[in-house]
């Protein structure tokens, strides 16, 4: 039988990596890296300084595939994303059956953890039940970026007693927030935190966080609005891609 771990390596930094992570990572035969091109190609990197590290005595191999990009533009969000799925999910069989063979472990290195906002576990399941593939999988859970955020923060994410909600930047830019008095919003490329009216909100803001690339800002909203859609900007054009998410509380 095919295995595969679906391993969460965290948000950024090699030290992350819980020992679970590390003992998926022995298993493995075969590692699957989701090239998104040349301007990401740090995220590669450290998934091979990642099994450079941690993988002791034993033989491993790298098979790169073509990570498709969800359309963007005028299009409808849902309908755009299962289109991406579904051409995941066509590289993954692929993988499975072309580069794994029976009794191997193949590992799916991901960033943060599997279960929040990746569709890897999503996708191996529609593989699953839709019976073309024979194989088993686990989940190894990471630390995900909103840990890492709020540790370089130093900050707790939620009030005593009170509730956080984690979401989109599009549902916060649409209005679609709770009333938690703790927000995180994550996939944000288009500087919704503008849309919230109260100027006295709280950010913690954070890009890259756990890389040497990592950048902080908090502060009143009124007051550091401009600085953080400036140095996203900046960081954007720089690196050629941004990962950034932050934390808002109400005053």
């Amino acid at each position: 039988m095919k295995t595969l771990s679906v391993i969460g390596i965290g948000a950024g930094d090699p030290d992350y990596l819980t020992m679970q992570a590390v003992k998926a990572l022995n298993r493995v035969d075969v590692f699957f890296l989701m090239d998104k091109g040349p301007a990401k190609s740090k995220l590669m990197d450290l998934r091979r300084e990642i099994c450079q590290r941690y993988i002791v005595d034993r033989t491993y191999r790298f098979v790169e595939a073509y990570s498709p990009e969800r359309q963007r533009g005028e299009l409808d969000y849902a309908a755009s994303v299962e289109e991406l799925n579904r051409a995941k999910q066509a590289t993954f069989e692929r993988l499975i059956n072309d580069e794994l063979s029976d009794g191997e472990c193949a590992g799916f290195l991901v960033w943060g953890d599997p279960a929040l906002y990746d569709s890897t576990v999503r996708i191996l399941q529609a593989i699953v039940d839709a019976g073309r593939c024979a194989f088993e999988f686990e989940v190894i859970p990471g630390i995900t970026s909103v840990q890492a955020l709020a540790a370089r923060h130093k900050v707790a994410l939620n009030d005593i007693g009170g509730s956080l909600e984690i979401t989109t930047g599009r549902r916060l830019a649409a209005g679609q927030v709770g009333d938690a008095s703790s927000v995180v919003v994550m996939l944000d490329a288009e500087d919704a935190y503008r849309q919230v009216s109260d100027p006295d909100t709280h950010i913690y803001w954070g890009a890259y966080v756990g890389t040497p690339d990592e950048i902080l800002i908090a502060g009143r909203l009124g007051d550091v609005a401009d600085d953080i859609e400036a140095t996203r900007k900046a960081a954007r054009q720089a690196n050629g891609w941004i990962m950034d998410s932050y934390l808002l509380r109400k005053p």
